[in-house]
């Protein structure tokens, strides 16, 4: 039986990496403060990355196979240097925010990075990703690195991929809100196809781990049809929405996945080792109709992480 130890194991994306591996009847081991239960099946080991203590009892046995999820450096590293002599394969689940060119377009594995993190330096999320990938990286060929773009799918907690769908959903015959089109792209990932190919690969080193490239009118097309809007679209100028207070890509007041102008090589990386590495990507119709489902059932007017309120969206056309 393969041993397996989730480092996280109860959060969104690592808890289906966990249910991945039951599913193909590992043993699983998940160390997370238990602030939220494990998969059913897997063994909970309660610690606090924050110490590095936490990794005493774990480093006592083999592990067929690690996988980490973290975004802090420090913690990766400590990982690393605690249970690395004891794994067999590593996996680390880093980002596409470890490029540092966001310009160029369809660029691959080989892209210039960030410069890692070092020790004291003020927290920034592509850095402390690029430090932590060098720290999986001494592990050499026994190292993954997947490198995801946007995940998406049902529960996720950012709230950027459901917030189409719940904006589609809620207005009825009304109008939507959309950003500029002409030229933006969208690359996003189904969180179930990256928990499968996690479990699956034999490959080793960086893959950028993302779907298809789509034009944005493209894709938020396809997800007002599923959600049968019967209302018109407004697409807003660039400046107006600035001036406005919308923000880009994520988070209160937001059009989500709408990026800056020049940022034209963020959703549009090269997924050709992913695919060659035998990662599957599902018809893009099926996650939207997932996500869709998923944002019915958790309430479409729910408060949220990411995106416009009904009321600010409407104030927002009410002045156009």
């Amino acid at each position: 039986m393969t041993d397996v130890l989730i480092l996280g194991g109860t959060g969104w994306l690592s808890g289906r990496i966990a249910r991945r591996w039951l599913d193909a009847g590992a043993s699983v081991t998940c160390l997370a403060r238990g602030e939220r239960p494990a998969p059913h099946g897997a063994v909970l080991v309660h610690g606090d990355r924050d110490d590095p203590a936490s990794y005493i009892t774990l480093a006592g046995r083999d592990w067929d196979h690690v996988v980490d999820i973290s975004s802090r450096a420090e913690h990766v590293a400590e990982a690393v240097g605690a249970l690395g002599d004891r794994a067999a394969r590593w996996t680390y689940v880093s980002s596409m925010s470890v490029y540092s060119d966001d310009e160029t377009v369809g660029t691959d594995e080989s892209a210039p990075r960030h410069r890692p993190a070092r020790p004291g330096d003020e927290y920034e999320y592509g850095p402390q990703k690029a430090a932590a990938e060098d720290a999986v990286g001494t592990l050499g060929d026994r190292a993954l690195i997947v490198r995801p773009g946007l995940i998406v799918g049902d529960d996720d907690p950012s709230d950027r991929f459901g917030y189409w769908a719940a904006a589609f959903a809620r207005a009825g015959a009304e109008p939507v809100l959309l950003p500029p089109l002409d030229g933006r792209s969208a690359q996003v990932i189904d969180v179930d196809d990256l928990a499968d190919f996690i479990v699956a690969t034999t490959r080793s080193g960086p893959v950028n781990a993302i779907g298809d490239e789509h034009p944005l009118g493209d894709v938020l097309n396809a997800v007002r049809a599923a959600a049968a809007h019967a209302g018109e679209t407004v697409v807003a100028e660039e400046n107006w929405l600035v001036a406005h207070g919308v923000e880009y890509w994520a988070g209160p007041r937001s059009l989500p996945l709408w990026l800056p102008p020049e940022m034209t090589g963020f959703m549009t990386r090269s997924n050709t080792a992913y695919r060659e590495a035998g990662g599957r990507l599902r018809p893009l119709a099926e996650t939207i109709r997932t996500v869709l489902a998923d944002e019915r059932a958790r309430g479409i007017d729910r408060g949220r992480r990411a995106g416009l309120t009904r009321a600010e969206e409407s104030a927002l056309l009410a002045d156009r």
